[in-house]
């Protein structure tokens, strides 16, 4: 194994030239774009809930729909937070892996509005009824378009410096790569061919990749290839084991794309297709596998980063996450297991696990990691406001799942057993109930991290001694192997 630093070789003068690499300023807008989507599709979140307890506040105000809020909460996570965070990391992390700006910083900010009138319009047309009837595609018809421009647009701004780029590729831009490809031909196909070109059963298929590809081939190869740049970054030691990191890309390419019609077992799409989903998902989780232990590894003999940083502690409990709701997908998708938990609040639990406790967890490491540096302060306004968020974001978050999970099993056994439909749901509200009460603790944690992030930017400075280091060199010591 090799330390690389992009900076070796490549006639950088002096640190001020790296620097100026990064437009610090437009990471600091798209991070503050994300964490005020994640805010107002949390609160979206919450009302749903509500109408679980039969508590809902608004009824029988259109604009207000429970249904209609339950899509923005989704669609929020997604587009508005997700999104806009990996713009962020990607406008820091490219240009120093590459030594090249960005195509154009005049591009970079059109596209930073012009993908907030895309979430936004996409907001007031779930909420006034023009939804799409495409699970994670509901954003409506005349906003497609658009969002495909944008994506066409985000991967000429990064490609560019990427294939410009001299020496050897490191393994997060292999990642980036892919990712900027698959997303544009993943969303083109998920809200496009199901609307207009195919129908029935068809039509289910494709919807069915793109509900998977989704996370796979956008949120995955992103999430994944900016723990490649973070975790060897603060850990200061290359990453374990260059042969797993092809197996995990090479694995991801081959067997993700396949999964999606694991999300239709037993419905009239041809039973070959998904056997090859249930293996496919299955293979997958060997896939992971060799990633997750590939990165605990790299850990080996720094173990009290996860006591000392706060951003690594983030990331590996993102990942130990992302293991377990990978190992519980290679479950869920077995003809048995579908015969009991297909319709039932185990799915749900699943899909919270993994975009917001995998990705969102990561996304948050990276903030607690930047913030301070993007903000112009010398560290956090309180470092103990940073441990209650991840405490109260963290515990709740395993509370939720697993009382999603357990209500799934619930259910599902409820149903085959043809109990009364009134029972099954008798007996899922304490589950519900529960589900509510840490839902509400994830958003107070949101609400020290927000309060922090403000009070630092006001002040500058730590009110307090932080465990966390900040790194303040101009040039990221980026690890290769």
């Amino acid at each position: 194994m090799t330390t690389v630093s992009p900076a070796i070789g490549e006639g950088v003068s002096g640190i001020s030239s790296v620097r100026d690499l990064v437009n610090e300023k437009l990471v600091l807008w798209h991070f503050m774009a994300s964490l005020t989507y994640v805010m107002i599709a949390m609160l979206a979140g919450f009302l749903y809930a509500l109408q679980l307890q039969q508590l809902y506040p608004f009824p029988g105000i259109e604009l207000f729909s429970p249904g209609r809020w339950r899509m923005v909460h989704t669609n929020g996570v997604a587009y508005g937070f997700i999104a806009n965070a990996f713009l962020g990391a990607l406008h820091w992390a490219v240009p120093r892996l590459t030594l090249r700006r960005v195509l154009s910083v005049k591009l970079s900010w059109f596209i930073f509005a012009a993908w907030q009138v895309v979430v936004l319009s996409t907001v007031v047309g779930l909420l006034t009824g023009y939804a799409q009837a495409v699970e994670w595609g509901e954003t409506p018809i005349f906003i497609d378009p658009l969002a495909v421009v944008g994506l066409i647009l985000v991967a000429i701004n990064f490609l560019t410096p990427i294939l410009k780029s001299e020496g050897p590729m490191y393994v997060t831009l292999w990642y980036f790569i892919a990712a900027f490809v698959w997303t544009v031909l993943v969303y083109a196909m998920g809200n496009y061919i199901p609307q207009f070109f195919v129908g029935g059963v068809a039509s289910g298929a494709i919807a069915g990749l793109f509900i998977h590809d989704l996370v796979g081939l956008f949120v995955t190869p992103l999430g994944w290839g900016l723990m490649y740049y973070f975790v060897p970054i603060i850990l200061k030691k290359p990453i374990w084991s260059h042969g797993l990191s092809l197996v995990g890309f090479w694995g991801l390419a081959f067997f993700y794309p396949l999964n999606g019609i694991h999300h239709f077992l037993y419905s009239p799409i041809p039973m070959f297709l998904q056997y090859g989903a249930v293996i496919a998902t299955i293979a997958v989780e060997l896939v992971v596998t060799t990633v997750v232990v590939n990165f605990f590894m790299t850990l080996r003999h720094r173990g009290d980063a996860l006591r000392t940083n706060l951003a690594i502690r983030w990331f590996y409990i993102g990942m130990v996450f992302y293991f377990m709701t990978c190992l519980q997908c290679a479950f869920q998708v077995s003809l048995t297991f579908q015969k009991i938990i297909h319709f039932t609040d185990w799915v749900v639990g699943h899909s919270h696990l993994v975009m917001f406790g995998v990705f969102g967890f990561w996304i948050l490491g990276m903030m607690v990691h930047l913030l301070p540096r993007l903000l112009g302060a010398t560290g956090w306004y309180r470092s103990s406001w940073n441990e209650w968020h991840f405490w109260l974001t963290g515990i709740s978050m395993l509370v939720m799942f697993f009382d999603l999970m357990i209500a799934g099993l619930v259910q599902g056994f409820m149903w085959k057993d043809l109990a009364v439909w009134e029972a099954t749901l008798t007996a899922s509200a304490p589950f519900w109930l529960i589900r509510t009460f840490s839902g509400v603790a994830i958003i107070v944690g949101q609400f020290f991290f927000i309060s922090n992030i403000l009070m630092t930017a006001v002040y500058k400075r730590p009110a307090e001694p932080s465990t966390e280091p900040v790194d303040t060199s101009a040039i990221d010591p980026v690890v290769a192997t």
